[in-house]
């Protein structure tokens, strides 16, 4: 009996030894890989990495980890010659593949979302336009338009689309005086516009564009996507 009692401590002691190492490591990687992610954005960011699954050692010898959460926030790009801000981006990473040296990790495949706030969208849009969360789905944009050698501002609702992996566009469901010939065209070169989301991590695209109150949700997924490197 003193034999087994001794034998279960030491598989106590063992045990938690081998927990505070693989936390440690844990925690070691996840600080190296926040200094490794690239992106290709022009601004500086935050990035945040959370490696998950258990034990953590095991996953590191084998060269592969069974998910990686990324958060990425102040990203900066370019949107039609202007310096977007995506606020917030969000990716979850599965089957996650180390390289040699543990240098590069891609992901097989990729979900998340990405932030565009309103104020971060008016900045990029053109000067003197506003975009705002107009409800039901829909954004608000005012610009300013010379009509007849007067400034007259105006409001509509417009829809926002995603038309590929890397653009949205922001296009008015209708525009007041839009029956008088070349003011419809006018006031759309004041409120309708569309802009790249550039700098998320390579492999990864845009899926699905949401108006919320925060301001644009957008839904990104991706395979072989390339963490570091």
């Amino acid at each position: 009996m003193r034999a087994l009692r001794i034998l279960l401590v030491l598989v106590v002691v063992l045990g938690g030894l081998f927990l505070a190492v693989d936390r440690a490591a844990l925690w070691y990687a996840e600080s190296e890989a926040e200094d490794r992610v690239t992106i290709s954005g022009d601004g500086p960011a935050t990035t945040e990495i959370s490696i998950k699954g258990f034990p953590f050692l095991t996953q590191l010898a084998g060269s592969r980890l069974d998910r990686v959460d990324v958060n990425l926030t102040g990203m900066e790009t370019s949107a039609a010659g202007r310096t977007i801000r995506v606020s917030e981006v969000r990716a979850r990473l599965h089957d996650v593949k180390l390289g040699s040296g543990y240098r590069s990790a891609t992901a097989t495949r990729a979900t998340g979302t990405a932030l565009v706030t309103y104020k971060d969208l008016t900045a990029a849009a053109s000067d003197g336009v506003v975009v705002e969360y107009g409800g039901k789905g829909k954004a608000k944009v005012t610009g300013t338009v010379e009509i007849l050698g007067r400034p007259i501002s105006r409001s509509v609702l417009s829809t926002v689309t995603r038309v590929d992996g890397h653009t949205i566009k922001v296009r008015a469901d209708e525009v007041p005086g839009s029956g008088i010939p070349g003011v419809e065209d006018l006031v759309r070169s004041r409120t309708d516009f569309e802009g790249d989301i550039d700098g998320l991590p390579e492999g990864l695209e845009l899926q699905e564009v949401k108006v919320t109150e925060k301001g644009l949700e957008i839904s990104v997924t991706g395979s072989d996507v390339a963490l570091t490197g």
